[in-house]
């Protein structure tokens, strides 16, 4: 493989992943180009700035955009090293969608050369790999594709997936191990040979559907984890016991490690990822599929809960604190709190008030409900009832003599010396 300064890389897709990951490589010193297929995308990105809430990812592009090692464009060009980054969701009875990758596939293939190297790293059915290098055969019959030929292939192709936290990403995808999983082994040493150039840690090479196995079963181990947690939190109420209390003194245990229970599970990755296993093998997955409907259900659960408790107060005002699927960051997608508001805000109207700091408009979903988008000082001023749906840092710091007066729904458990109703009797505030 070439020099870094003589590297030329496409990354196809510039979302939460596609873009962190373009500049990384970037900062080596190779020339990036990022493909996406929205215009605006296209000219932020080229103007140096952002689309999207990451830690420092703001100034890492800008540098990069600045020194001409990054630029991005609607279309494909030749490079060296393509990586597709494209959204993968689920469609119709929770059927995986590929349709994104294929797609970008396809785009590359205009372009690829003999020398080339395909690397798919968006979160993938098992077998997608290897679609995409069935793909490529039929388009480019020019070349010899890996599994498609006889002998030494022209180019090679290879799956590895992210494994970032939001809010860590620029960190993550350096510090982090990567699985590197080839058509071929030499496609998986080739693709070993382009990630050594931006990650520390250990790179280990296999096949590529174990790699696209791996990434699945680590989101599926995640949402079982949670889901148990969600429906301890269950239980915990229908007995009256307060289940952050139970979850600290059960972890004591030097085996134990229960995870915190939500309003639900949300982001791309494990509220997602767990029905590709689901769809691939359903009779095989009973224990998978009944976590995703345990913690879509707590969504449902949390819904009815709060909406009980604003029906039992009907003069009260309220606010759904947070609307993004973490803490701490701006993205939304497949995010229960938002669910929860949304639903919330569609049913009560102009009574919900939503705080969330790292939004400077409600989303789509809102418009016609009422419901206004406020700061956490106004809603302690204007609320009487709080629903807590993210555990965002600015709404841990709220002490307790500032909602001492306010009858809390806390679905994190961000403020264990709140005053707690417990039981599922109906919630009153203080006459």
């Amino acid at each position: 493989m070439v020099s870094d300064s003589e590297l030329k890389v496409c990354v196809l897709g510039l979302g939460y992943i596609g873009l962190p990951t373009a500049a990384v490589i970037a900062r080596t010193g190779a020339k990036v180009l990022g493909v996406d297929v929205h215009q605006s995308v296209v000219d932020t990105v080229n103007s140096g700035k952002v689309h999207i809430e990451e830690i420092d990812l703001d100034g890492l592009v800008s540098g990069v955009v600045a020194r001409g090692s990054l630029r991005a464009s609607l279309n494909v060009e030749q490079a060296d090293v393509f990586v597709i980054a494209v959204p993968t969701p689920f469609g119709e009875n929770h059927a995986p969608d590929i349709g994104f990758v294929l797609k970008a596939a396809t785009n590359a293939a205009i372009v690829l050369k003999a020398g080339d190297v395909v690397i798919l790293e968006s979160t993938s059915p098992v077998g997608t790999t290897e679609k995409v290098a069935e793909l490529l055969a039929s388009l480019r019959p020019d070349l010899k594709i890996p599994g498609h030929c006889v002998g030494v292939a022209d180019v090679a192709i290879a799956y590895c997936p992210e494994r970032v936290l939001p809010g860590r990403i620029l960190v993550e995808l350096i510090d982090n191990d990567r699985v590197i999983g080839g058509i071929t082994p030499r496609c998986a040493r080739k693709a070993l040979q382009f990630y050594r150039r931006f990650v520390r840690g250990a790179c280990v090479t296999t096949t590529a559907k174990a790699a696209e196995m791996t990434k699945l079963t680590e989101n599926a181990f995640r949402d079982v984890n949670i889901a148990f947690a969600n429906e301890l939190s269950l239980v915990a109420e229908k007995m009256g016991v307060d289940v952050w209390e139970v979850i600290r003194l059960a972890n004591r245990h030097p085996r134990v490690n229960i995870l915190s229970p939500g309003p639900g599970v949300g982001g791309h990755c494990i509220a997602v990822d767990p029905w590709f296993l689901v769809s691939a093998a359903p009779e095989q997955t009973p224990l998978i599929r009944t976590a995703r409907e345990v913690n879509d259900g707590k969504t449902d659960y949390v819904i009815g809960h709060a909406a009980a408790m604003i029906e039992s107060n009907p003069a009260a005002r309220v606010a759904c604190l947070g609307l993004a699927f973490k803490a701490n960051i701006d993205d939304f997608r497949e995010s229960p709190a938002l669910k929860v508001a949304a639903a919330l805000a569609q049913r009560f109207g102009e009574r919900i008030q939503i705080v969330e700091p790292y939004a400077n408009a409600l989303p789509a979903t809102f418009d016609g409900t009422g419901a206004e988008l406020i700061d956490v000082d106004s809603a302690i001023e204007s609320c009487e009832i709080f629903v807590v749906l993210v555990d965002h840092d600015v709404f841990k710091s709220v002490p307790l003599d500032e909602r001492a007066d306010k009858l809390v729904y806390d679905t994190r458990g961000i403020w264990p010396d709140q005053p707690r109703l417990a039981g599922g009797e109906p919630l009153r505030l203080a006459s």
